[in-house]
């Protein structure tokens, strides 16, 4: 569990979020100045809090952690030993899972018009790991995996015409791309349960869904558990149901994700409980031998990570203050793409100057090196007077945030230390120049060693 050293507050009150303030400041700018910045910091003891709460409040479900929010191996591992399940939405977060020791039992391919090579390497791994279940959102996609001769375990995903989320982009519930259309979706498990194995349905509203969004999940859920009744007694609910309708053996109702977490200092956290608990009462009844499955990913991680920077920059300006930071939107996206807001705290550490503490509140906008006006991590906000050299914090960071990490105005990816009861381990190194032109130097290797008349 997390102890002082590790920057979290006391690990027995399992607070329902970490805030910045909470984390330790001379931890952290030990941490900056041993693995300079940008940093990512993720904490695991923090992560098995988080696992630890979100088994309590769905202590009869199945719950998945939806890899895509963070793929390190250390959290992986973390998760998978805090006892949920991998849902992953690609042939590498499938892959990344089996490295972290999850077996075929505890895997979850929920793909979005997969692509082929992705499809090839999971019908692959089903041969050696037959209890790997694959969720279809389309036709076609149930098509593509009989011709390669796929006939295991499925789930059908349906898009039951309801979203939420905090921002449109992530809104997928209402959203064409995601799903069977709710009107179709049972005659479309029926026909795949002549082809495969059919265990599950699934939905999911969005990601982010804040409190204020709770109905939309309440009336995804209800959905859900209706045709989940239906396909199990075929005609009970569907009048249109074929009356030769044989019921489905569902394990499953995977009502999807999404918690949200408080961003904003002042937000309240959601109440996981009153959620889980609505989700049961909108549910019920489920068929005899269905359970239910719900796959956070953000919940999980997001206030385990915080992303350290350093000021390099502070120009006055007849409009603002702006001060320049060594992290910009190829380290964290979410403000430059979601103009998603996440806390900022100043450290202080910049040598020679008074301690943080005892400098004024200055509204600023801190920015990053990329060359983009986008490239901001948050405007008109309140720091400490930043000076040059003083080390920023930006909370809320572990979810989406190294995962969305880049390249771009080749700019090296940033590391990552990850701390296990209180020890820091680098659980991805920071990259370097020479890595930015690795593959192309390995492309001209590949056209060196090639015959001359295959050149």
């Amino acid at each position: 569990m997390s102890s002082p050293e590790s920057g979290a507050t006391d690990a027995r009150e399992n607070p329902p979020v970490r805030r910045v303030s909470d984390w330790d400041a001379e931890r952290l700018r030990g941490l900056a100045a041993e693995y300079e910045t940008p940093l990512y910091v993720q904490d695991l003891d923090r992560v098995r809090e988080n696992c630890e709460r979100l088994l309590a409040a769905f202590p009869n479900a199945d719950v998945r952690y939806a890899v895509k929010a963070h793929t390190g191996r250390a959290v992986l591992e973390t998760v998978r030993d805090a006892g949920l399940d991998a849902e992953c939405a690609s042939a590498g977060e499938v892959d990344r899972a089996l490295a972290a020791g999850f077996d075929g039992s505890r895997l979850h391919y929920t793909a979005v018009n997969p692509p082929a090579r992705d499809l090839d390497y999971v019908v692959g791994v089903a041969e050696a790991e037959p209890d790997l279940t694959v969720t279809v959102g389309a036709a076609d996609t149930l098509d593509r995996l009989a011709e390669r001769g796929y006939d295991g375990r499925v789930c059908v995903r349906v898009n039951p015409g309801v979203g939420a989320g905090h921002h449109e982009k992530v809104t997928t519930g209402g959203a064409a791309k995601f799903g069977i259309p709710y009107d179709r979706a049972a005659e479309a498990a029926r026909a795949a349960a002549e082809r495969f194995d059919v265990v599950g349905i699934h939905a999911h509203a969005g990601s982010g869904i804040d409190p204020e969004q709770l109905d939309s999940h309440r009336e995804l859920v209800a959905r859900m558990g209706e045709l989940a009744r239906d396909l199990a007694a075929p005609g009970a609910a569907d009048d249109d149901a074929p009356a030769s309708a044989a019921p489905l053996d569902l394990e499953y109702v995977d009502v999807g994700g999404g918690f949200g977490v408080p961003y904003e200092e002042d937000a309240s956290p959601l109440d996981l409980s009153a959620v889980a608990d609505a989700t049961r009462e909108a549910v019920a009844p489920l068929p005899e031998g269905v359970d239910l499955a719900v796959e956070p990913g953000r919940y999980v991680v997001a206030d385990a990570g915080v992303l350290l920077t350093r000021v390099n920059t502070v120009k006055d300006t007849p409009d603002e203050t702006v001060v320049g930071v060594d992290a910009g939107m190829t380290d964290l996206l979410r403000p430059a793409m979601y103009d998603a807001y996440h806390p900022i705290r100043n450290l202080g550490g910049a040598s020679g100057e008074s301690p943080v503490e005892e400098r004024e509140a200055t509204p600023v906008t801190v920015a990053g090196p990329i060359c983009e006006t986008g490239d901001t991590l948050g405007k008109n906000r309140a720091l400490t007077d930043p000076v040059r050299g003083d080390l920023l914090a930006v909370g809320v960071a572990g979810a989406y945030g190294y995962e969305m990490a880049s390249q771009y105005n080749s700019r090296p990816r940033p590391a990552e230390v990850a701390l296990d009861d209180g020890t820091a381990a680098v659980a991805r190194r920071r990259e370097a120049l020479g890595d930015l032109t690795t593959v192309e130097r390995e492309a001209d290797r590949d056209r060196t060693d090639r015959p001359e008349g295959d050149r």
